[in-house]
This record gives structure tokens, C-alpha cells and sequence, in this order.
């Protein structure tokens, strides 16, 4: 596995063809709660066929330098290498010299909320993207009505660049989002 992530609750990976069946279970599980946060899903998303596919594009993607979309995984217990499905780390739209930039989006389960599991896994992904895959710059945006979300990239250190209105077609709606971003302090050039 390129990358593997480890925290004492959780484990943070690359998604591979055997999680397919762990991850549609989370996505039908949590699918009320995520509708009001991302994109309208089309019906394959919940399909086997999708996520083959997605599995194997997401590998090509960190392959090639343009994505790392990681799967969140909560231990069964301290120093176990197995887990549920919990939630969802992604860096995406990398772009290198001479900006060093990407994106970043995330997701976590509903009965996972308020526990400090997603700070917990972007922490350590971030320290990865930041020293491992040498950028500069992460970009983190979140809807107003988001405010947990605002206040996790808060803790994370994230300060707030602005706002873009109609910034991004949620669940069906333009949605305003306040933009955010976290630079490397410690960047050398490659």
C-alpha cells in the first residue's frame, strides 16, 4: 500500500478492491445525512461497477501526482490493523511549480461527529501531503451554514481568504462557501 496512515483510533489509506463492500455500507449508512453537503451522487455511485472503477482511478491518480483520496478507517481496537469505514480524506486538483497547490474535501459518518476523529486524520494527512508529496499550499473550502466544518479548518490552523458566491452545485444548489488555506511552513523547493 503507497500510503498508509496510522493514528492510535484510526488508520487512513488508499482504498483497495477488497474495502468496496465495507464502503458502500458506509456511503448507503450515511447517505441522508452526506446529501446536504456534496454533489448530487448519480445511482451507480452505490453500485459495486462504480467503485471498482473509483478504487482503481483513485491509484492511478496518486500515480500520476494529481489526487490522494484516502479511505478513513476507525481501529477495532488500539494497534489493530483492521477497521470500519468512517469517513472519507480527500487532496485533490494537485498542481505543482510554480504553485505547489491542491484541494482539499472531506466526509465523516454521522454517529462519528464531535469525537475529533476527522481532526485526528487530517492532521496527520496533511503533515503527510505537506513533507511526503512536497506542497506548499492546501485549499479547504466550507459552506456558512458548515460551521463545524469552519471551525475544524480553524483548528487545523486554516485562515480564511474570502467568500465565493454560487461557489459550488451542492445536493442541487448553488452554494455560497468561505475560502480557506493552509501553507507548509516548513516547504523546500523539490
Amino acid at each position: 500500500m503507497p500510503v498508509c496512515l496510522y493514528t492510535p483510533r484510526l488508520i487512513i489509506r488508499l482504498a483497495n478492491q477488497d474495502d468496496i463492500p465495507d464502503l458502500l455500507t458506509h456511503f448507503r449508512n450515511n447517505q441522508d445525512f452526506l446529501t446536504a453537503f456534496e454533489p448530487t451522487r448519480s445511482p451507480d455511485f452505490y453500485s459495486r461497477s462504480y467503485w471498482r472503477s473509483q478504487v482503481a482511478r483513485s491509484f492511478d491518480q496518486y500515480q500520476n501526482g494529481q489526487a490522494l483520496r484516502l479511505i478513513i478507517f476507525e481501529r477495532d481496537k488500539p494497534g489493530s490493523t483492521k477497521g470500519k469505514v468512517i469517513g472519507t480524506v480527500n487532496f485533490s486538483s494537485f498542481v505543482y511549480y510554480p504553485f505547489y497547490c491542491c484541494s482539499l474535501g472531506y466526509s465523516l459518518a454521522e454517529d462519528k461527529q464531535g469525537y475529533g476523529f476527522m481532526q485526528e486524520a487530517l492532521t496527520v494527512s496533511i503533515n503527510y501531503v505537506f513533507n511526503a508529496m512536497q506542497c506548499h499550499r492546501i485549499q479547504a473550502n466550507y459552506m456558512p451554514r458548515n460551521q463545524r466544518s469552519g471551525n475544524l479548518l480553524a483548528r487545523l490552523g486554516f485562515r480564511i481568504e474570502g467568500d465565493a458566491k454560487q461557489y459550488l452545485l451542492i445536493n442541487g444548489v448553488w452554494e455560497d462557501h468561505i475560502l480557506t488555506s493552509l501553507t507548509n511552513p516548513n516547504w523546500t523547493a523539490p
